[in-house]
Formats: C-alpha cells, structure tokens, sequence
C-alpha cells in the first residue's frame, strides 16, 4: 500500500515538472514573439530580423534609432511592470490565502499612484518617481492593515476595504490631476489608468534593476509561504515565526507591485489574474510558482500593449483601459464564487 501511494505521488509530482516545464518553455516562447513584434511593429514597420539587429546597435542608424530608443524602452517597460503585478499577485493571494487578494485591488497601487503623483507635482526628478511610488505603496498597506485591526476585519473582508481604499486613493489622484497645470497634467494622465507609452531608459534601468532585486530575495524566502501553508502551528512547531514571515512575504509584495505602478501606472487586474492562470495550467503551487507568475505578468501586460497600439482603434488608449476590460469579469466571477454559501453535507 505504502509503495502504491509513493508511486502515485511519484507520478503526480512528475506530471506537475512536465506542466511547470512545457508552460516556462512556450511562456518564454511567447515573450520572445510579442518583444519581436513589438520592436518591428508601428507606422513605420521593420522586417522581424532586422528589428533585433537593430535592437544590439546594428544596422542602419534609423532602424537602431527607432528601435532603440522609442520601442524598446516601451516593451522592455511592460515586460518588468508585467514580472513585478504578476508576483506580486502570486505572494498576495497565497499569503492571504483569498483569491481576490491583488495589489489593484487592496489599494497597493493606488497608494504608489498618488506617492508618484505628488512628487511629480512637487517637481521632483524622473529618477525619484519610484521612491514615491514605493512610499505610497507602503502607506496604503500600513493603512488597510490599520482599518483591519481597528474594525477586526476578518481576512476574506479584508479584499471589501481594500476595493474602498483603493477607490479613495484613485480620487486623490484624480483631484491632484484637476488641479495640475496644464503642462504637467499630460504626463501625470498614466496615473489614472496605467500606461507604458513615453518610457524612457531611465526609467527602466531604475525600476528593473530594483525589480530584479526584490524578485531574487522573494524567491529566496518563498520557501516560507510553503511553511505558512501548513498553519500558524505547524509552520511554529517548525521554527517559522509566522507574524514576521507575513511581514516580509507582504513588504515584497507591496514593493513589487509599487515599482510597477511607478514604471506603468496603476494597471489592473494583472496581478489579479496571473495567479488563477498559473494555478490552472500548474495545479498546486510549488517553488516555480513565483517565477512563472512573473512570466505570465510579462506576457499579459505586452500583449495587451500591442492590442492597444495595434489593434484598437483609439489613439493614446491606455494600456490600464485593456487589463481592465478583460479583468471586469473575471473579477465579478471571482467575487461570485466567494459569496456563494459552502454546503456541507450532513453524514
């Protein structure tokens, strides 16, 4: 019996590296397509090949001028704001255990919306927008955990005050924007919905490299989310202790997804949707769940970039607006399914 079982937990852990293998391999696949469509694709289009030559420095200087200096910071945006949502939602859902749990929804980014928003209107440099993003990202986590505790808020109402937070936040943002000059009030408009369009390498030198760092030390202590798994006492019996696990598992994941706001807004439903859509291909979550979470966040939020330079037919669209449209539903269904009452049968 005992050999049977091992067996088919054996066969079962077997099938999940196949899914975990195949889906990393046409998820990178994919990113790879999209990148090379978006560098050779706009009013003036580039053949495919001479794009990526284009994009190391060769080939005629228009093409590299083009490539370099107007697409690619545009793509490259998107692929880092799209790996730091996609975590972030991954860590959220998991830590709160709650499959409505998303930075966009808790207030996380609109928290980094209005921090971004008010040091751009204190005429602070390109180069600080992060650190104000980062900042208010974390204000409105300390400020939904507050609310939690004042009114001991049960986790699965936890998502309730988030949404009211979140709309409280988008508001002061919008006000600021009324209130912006009108030479400022362009540049702040992405802050409303979410955009990729007019990043500069600046910017996405500054925000990737410190995604990149706070991707590496979340899949360092994402063993730990596994631990939490277990309950608050057996991950104790363990020697976790859980209250400052949670802090940390939930510091990354506010900054993650505050860098993200600063590169590209306030888009949403990304991070939402990520973890549903990996944990449908994957199955169970495993230590490759972070990581592909962050492809999936990559490959979502560059192609809805292209559906918004190439397929809609409305200039300037934002890409927040896209994200939205496909994440509405999901949400209402998400939100349906939590609502529902649990039957339990009686034996």
């Amino acid at each position: 019996m005992t050999l049977t079982y091992t067996a088919l937990a054996g066969r079962a852990a077997s099938r999940t590296r196949r899914r975990v293998l195949v889906f990393g391999v046409c998820g990178l696949a994919a990113l790879f397509v999209l990148l090379t469509v978006s560098l050779a694709t706009g009013e003036m289009r580039i053949p495919a090949a001479t794009a990526l030559r284009a994009l190391v420095g060769a080939g005629d200087p228009g093409d590299v001028l083009v490539v370099r200096e107007f697409r690619a910071p545009r793509a490259v945006a998107a692929i880092v704001a799209g790996a730091g949502l996609g975590a972030a939602g991954c860590v959220l859902q998991r830590l709160f255990r709650n499959p409505l749990a998303s930075p966009d929804v808790m207030g996380v980014t609109g928290g980094a919306s209005l921090g971004a928003v008010a040091l751009l209107a204190a005429g602070a440099s390109q180069t600080l927008i992060p650190v104000g993003a980062l900042a208010g990202g974390l204000v409105a986590a300390l400020l939904l955990g507050v609310f939690a505790w004042r009114s001991g808020l049960a986790v699965a109402r936890l998502v309730l005050t988030g949404l009211a937070v979140q709309a409280g936040l988008a508001a002061a943002v919008n006000l600021m924007i009324v209130r912006f000059p009108a030479e400022l009030a362009g540049s702040a408009l992405q802050w409303t919905t979410g955009s990729v369009y007019g990043r500069t390498w600046a910017e996405v030198w500054g925000a990737g490299a410190a995604m990149v760092l706070v991707l590496a030390v979340a899949l360092v202590l994402h063993r730990r989310l596994a631990v939490l798994d277990l309950g608050d006492e057996s991950a104790g019996a363990l020697g976790l202790n859980t209250s400052t696990a949670r802090l940390q598992l939930l510091f990354l994941a506010v900054t993650l997804a505050s860098l993200a706001a600063a590169l590209a807004g306030p888009v949403t439903f990304v991070a939402l949707a990520v973890p549903h859509i990996v944990r449908f291909v994957t199955g169970p979550p495993t230590a490759a769940t972070l990581a592909l979470g962050s492809l999936t966040g990559a490959v979502l939020l560059l192609a809805s970039d292209l559906v918004v330079q190439h397929l809609v037919p409305v200039n300037g669209l934002p890409v927040g607006a896209v994200t939205a449209t496909l994440g509405a539903p999901l949400l209402l269904v998400l939100m349906f399914r939590q609502s529902k009452p649990v039957h339990r049968s009686h034996a």
